[in-house]
């Protein structure tokens, strides 16, 4: 089983977070209109939005405030849906690829009113940046710059060539990509605290170490679990994506696997880190496994790589994904790893995230496959619409085809793991 137990102790967020009062555990029974499971972006942003139209909701987190996915990953922020328009126009036609592309535009200045908003300090810097492992896609790149542009009006991508990329990153590993001046990147643990802090102040209430075991129904009424106390409400939703385990029902578990990736933190790079991502965006390569990585404010390197399928960490983390860092900068090989630390994730079949009324009254936002840091806080919004009786979006997103990985509960885990590390292979050759 994938746990959650709290902030891992050497995660460079943790040391580097602002400070969060902890919340105390759920004892005995209360009453809300509405329990909110996990306290991630999905949860709080659910939260905050529920609280501030008049809802009363209790939110009950299994360890700490986003001490599970969303604050432990890269800090990220990229355009869009986990899959590109051209493959949501494929599946499910023009229109509702249209509206899916208007719900990210729509959930990225959701994003940045709320750290406007709410004065939440958490270090966002604009613009991402794709490159190329491998030679021979400058095709592809110019081709989805294009379509873009001229079938979306989305004119914030620009091709970046070998030279120029080696020259902005500091290293001539790729073969060059293009820049998304609409993307980014932040602290996401101080992301998350800020979110915490917004819903507790329009009336939310958290508990801290208080997991959800089970829920049931008596009569009209949905009674929520946990080895301290029950929660009595009106509507239930889940949000702790690859910590859900069964909570979410067989259907969920067979459609949300999670999966372990790792990130370090070097020393500040002194003079270095004036070469290193000279534009200050962030960075994703084409790998199936990616390498991402940025600069932190004092200088450091953030680098994510690497990744494992079952329950637990590699027991030398900072080696581990320090290996990956130096095949990007080798020259970083006398450059102390300060910080290493694992996160999990929720993934589907086809990446889409699996957002869906399980039954009346419960909902469910899982499976972001790495895309949760821009669509996680708006697709809490979209629960809540729903529990407030504006289903639209949530409609919207029930329409995304996440079908069940292949194997059945036996079999899922190893040919999914065989399928994973075949690409991962291929990421090698």
């Amino acid at each position: 089983m994938f746990a959650n137990t709290g902030h891992p102790a050497d995660s460079w967020y943790l040391a580097t977070a602002h400070g969060f009062a902890p919340c105390e555990p759920l004892a005995g029974e209360a009453r809300a209109d509405v329990c909110v499971v996990g306290a991630g972006y999905t949860g709080l942003g659910a939260a905050l939005e529920l609280a501030r139209r008049g809802a009363s909701v209790v939110v009950l987190e299994a360890a700490q405030v986003g001490s599970g996915g969303s604050g432990r990953n890269g800090g990220q922020m990229h355009m869009g849906q986990r899959n590109d328009q051209a493959w949501l126009e494929k599946r499910l036609g023009r229109d509702d690829a249209l509206a899916l592309w208007r719900m990210a535009l729509d959930a990225r200045a959701h994003l940045l009113g709320l750290i406007a908003e709410h004065g939440i300090e958490c270090d966002f810097v604009p613009g991402l940046i794709h490159a190329r492992h491998k030679p021979g896609d400058e095709a592809e790149d110019l081709e989805h710059i294009a379509f873009m542009a001229e079938r979306y009006g989305y004119d914030q991508l620009e091709p970046i060539g070998r030279e120029a990329l080696a020259h902005d990153l500091g290293t001539d590993v790729y073969h060059g990509g293009y820049v998304d001046r609409g993307g980014g990147h932040l602290h996401p643990l101080n992301l998350a605290l800020g979110l915490a802090r917004a819903a507790q102040g329009a009336g939310a209430v958290i508990h801290e170490w208080s997991r959800a075991l089970d829920w049931r129904r008596e009569g009209g009424t949905i009674v929520v679990e946990t080895a301290g106390g029950r929660v009595r409400c009106d509507q239930l939703l889940l949000s702790g994506d690859g910590y859900l385990d069964r909570l979410a029902g067989a259907a969920a578990t067979a459609r949300v696997m999670p999966i372990n990736n790792f990130i370090l933190a070097t020393e500040p790079l002194g003079g270095r880190a004036e070469t290193i991502i000279r534009s200050g965006a962030a960075v994703a390569d084409s790998r199936f496994v990616i390498n991402y990585f940025r600069k932190s404010p004092d200088g450091r390197l953030i680098f994510g790589g690497g990744e494992n399928y079952r329950p637990g960490f590699p027991s030398d983390l900072r080696g581990f994904v320090r290996r990956h860092m130096l095949k990007v900068y080798p020259d970083l090989a006398g450059v102390a790893v300060t910080h290493a630390w694992g996160g999990t994730l929720g993934i589907t079949v086809h990446r889409s995230p699996y957002v869906r009324e399980l039954a009346p009254g419960v909902r469910v936002a899982a499976g972001y496959s790495g895309q949760g840091v821009m669509l996680g806080p708006w697709f809490g919004k979209v629960l809540a619409d729903a529990c407030l009786g504006e289903g639209e979006d949530l409609a919207l997103l029930s329409r995304l085809p996440v079908p069940p990985f292949p194997g059945g509960r036996l079999l899922r885990w190893p040919l999914t793991v065989a399928g994973l590390s075949w690409y991962a292979l291929r990421d090698r050759l």
